[in-house]
This record gives structure tokens, C-alpha cells and sequence, in this order.
């Protein structure tokens, strides 16, 4: 039985919540989907989603209240005033520590993506990396667009996949480390800034990475760069 799903603020248009790894956001032929679940924890008819998470991805979703609201969500995401943090471990060391990694988004076999040189649903992926311990490193990434696996490709295209991603050749681990970590935006001229460390993950809650990511709680500070940098990683 799936444990009460955490509700990280509620606002009387939506709610934020930390979606559990291994759940998908809508209904699966063999498992229910976090919209039913949720319904039914909070007692409530109806949730909109507003965006979405892969299903091996935990962490930061928000679901709009009524209609209304999710237009306005809609609007916000169209224009990028969104700000969204994600916390990802590799067992790779990254072709660069830092940067940003930009390209076309194309479908191949199998269900994955890959990056190349084309104009055509371009994706773009900002990053920091650190060192977290022997053979592992931490990435902060922040997606400028909202493509499908958009950052699953962006670390598997600078030669560190994802640890337990199995689909994109990343090393076999008791998860995979992908997490919604952090979010930011103003709503009704409010200012909404939310955190939300991973709780799941054994390399998640090594202190090696804790202690990493005690510094990383203020993400919206770091010296992002330029999506015209010289630095950017351009698909190849």
C-alpha cells in the first residue's frame, strides 16, 4: 500500500506535493496514478495537473484546484515564469563540471530521446556538478524548456547518465536519482518559493550528499549561465 503522499503547500487554488519515484502522474493499465490517489487522501472530486514529472522521478508537482487555476498555471509555464531546480546523481564524471546543454529533442527506438543539431523541439538544460564522494557526483540542473526526458538526456549527453536509469545506460542503483528539488514562481503577487530535499534513495541520503545539498538551498543564487556563453555543450 502506497504511504500518504506529502503535501508541500496548499493554497486555496492548488497544492504542491512530493510525488513519490515509481508512480506515475495519470493511470497506468496495472497502477492507479497520483491524481486518483490524491484525490482520495485529501477527500476532494477533482485535481488539474499543470505540468508533469517522468514516473522514476520524485519530488515538486503541482496540481491546480479548479479550472481556473490551471489556465493561469498554463500561462505561467508558457512564458517561462517558472523557475524549477532538480538534484541528480551520476556515476559519471561530466565532460564539463558546469554549463549549459542545448540541442533538438528527436524520438528513436525504444522510448528514448536523444539530443541533436536540429531546430526542432529544441531543449535547453543549465548545471552545476560537485563531488559528493569516490566515483559520484551531484548535478543542480536547471530545465529552461519542458521537454519529455529533457534532463535524462541533457546528463547522458555530456557522459554522465543518471545512476539507476536503466533506459539511458546509467550504472544500476536501488532508484533512479532524479528529483524535483526546488521551485519559484509568483502567484496572485505572491512570491512562492518551495524546497523539497529528496527523502528516498540510499546515495540520496548519504551525508556525503546531504551535506552537498545543505548548501544548494538557496539555487536561485548560483552564478547560472548565459544561455550565449561560449560554455554551452551543443548536441553532437
Amino acid at each position: 500500500m502506497l504511504e500518504s503522499i506529502d503535501v508541500l503547500f496548499d493554497h486555496p487554488d492548488f497544492i504542491v506535493v512530493n510525488k513519490p519515484s515509481a508512480i506515475s502522474v495519470q493511470n497506468e493499465s496495472q497502477q492507479s496514478g497520483i491524481l486518483p490517489i490524491l484525490c482520495q487522501q485529501l477527500k476532494v472530486e477533482q485535481l488539474w495537473l499543470v505540468h508533469r514529472l517522468d514516473k522514476i522521478t520524485s519530488g515538486i508537482l503541482i496540481l491546480a484546484k479548479h479550472p481556473k487555476a490551471a489556465a493561469v498555471f498554463g500561462q505561467l509555464f508558457e512564458q517561462k515564469q517558472i523557475e524549477k531546480y532538480y538534484l541528480a546523481i551520476s556515476a559519471k564524471k561530466p565532460k564539463k563540471k558546469q554549463g549549459t546543454v542545448k540541442g533538438g529533442m528527436k524520438k528513436v527506438r525504444d522510448g528514448k530521446w536523444i539530443l541533436d543539431n536540429s531546430n526542432t523541439a529544441v531543449a535547453s538544460s543549465q548545471f552545476f556538478s560537485f563531488s559528493t564522494s569516490p566515483g559520484l557526483r551531484l548535478f543542480l540542473v536547471k530545465p529552461l524548456t519542458g521537454k519529455t526526458h529533457q534532463i535524462r538526456v541533457a546528463l547522458k549527453s555530456i557522459g554522465s547518465p543518471i545512476l539507476g536509469d536503466d533506459l539511458y545506460k546509467g550504472e544500476s542503483s536501488d532508484r533512479t536519482y532524479l528529483h524535483a528539488y526546488c521551485i519559484r514562481f509568483t502567484y496572485q503577487q505572491q512570491l512562492i518559493c518551495i524546497l523539497c530535499p529528496p527523502n528516498k534513495g540510499t546515495v540520496f541520503l548519504s551525508d556525503e550528499t546531504q551535506q552537498q545539498v545543505a548548501h544548494l538551498t538557496t539555487p536561485w543564487t548560483l552564478p547560472w549561465p548565459n544561455n550565449k556563453l561560449s560554455q554551452t555543450i551543443h548536441a553532437k
